[in-house]
């Protein structure tokens, strides 16, 4: 089911108590020199109107929120972004109506790894007020994190930015947008002494040229089973957010 395709009948005849309101959200940023601005809206879009096709009846989609916190991109430009507090704001404000309108599960699918710290600081404000409803958020990449890592050939087996991932995935979806003859590695020069530690730096601190990973190794055969096990994985976690018993 899709929000933004029924009427409002339509909707009032929607299970609260039987569906996931899955709610992508993403970022409108640069990312580096061969991919389009949009790449992390196309591709968390994909995965979930991928998961709703395998669960018509059950998946509530909501059209995809393309304004994310993406302002440790700006020095790169190319980017459009929300402060970190409005952000959580504009979260609450999405999620609020349909909490109000009796939905009892709902899952923010994110898609940037921006929003990452948002979406729970939004989840987090929302949860004392509507403590018998399941609130949850997972960027994909994380819920298919074992199997994501097993389709890269890149020394990085986890997303990082216009990366082997994201890069493989526009390949399948948009091949069109996509600047072959830029792209370009960038290998990350973290420290290994220093893991586990949060550093407060922009992408312009990180990289040269606005990538973090090894977008050489892309392809769109791999991009396909990226999505593929992306959308796996999601729709295996819509599955059991409904099989599980509403908090109390």
């Amino acid at each position: 089911m899709k929000f933004a395709e029924m009427t409002f009948p339509q909707l009032r005849q929607v299970a609260r108590d039987r569906t996931v309101v899955v709610a992508p959200i993403a970022a409108c940023e640069q990312h580096s020199l061969h991919l389009p601005t949009f790449t992390d809206t196309i591709l968390v879009t994909g995965v979930a109107e991928g998961v709703e096709a395998r669960m018509p009846q059950q998946v509530l989609l909501l059209p995809t929120q393309w304004m994310g916190a993406s302002h440790h991109h700006l020095r790169f430009g190319a980017t459009l972004s929300l402060h970190v507090d409005h952000h959580v704001a504009m979260l609450c404000d999405l999620l609020t109506p349909l909490l109000e309108d009796g939905y009892q599960r709902l899952l923010l699918l994110n898609g940037h790894g921006g929003n990452i710290d948002t979406m729970q600081m939004a989840l987090r404000r929302l949860q004392p007020q509507w403590q018998d409803r399941t609130l949850c958020a997972a960027s994909y990449w994380d819920v298919a994190a074992k199997e994501l890592a097993a389709l890269a050939e890149g020394p990085r087996k986890s997303m990082g930015h216009a990366c082997e991932f994201e890069t493989s995935m526009v390949l399948a979806l948009r091949p069109e947008l996509v600047r072959r003859e830029q792209i370009k590695d960038d290998p990350p020069n973290d420290d290994p002494v220093l893991r586990g530690l949060y550093l407060a730096e922009d992408m312009k601190q990180r990289t040269d040229h606005g990538c973090v990973g090894y977008p050489e190794s892309a392809t769109a055969e791999k991009g396909r089973k990226c999505l593929d096990a992306a959308i796996a994985r999601t729709a295996e976690v819509a599955a059991a957010l409904l099989r599980r018993p509403l908090p109390s």
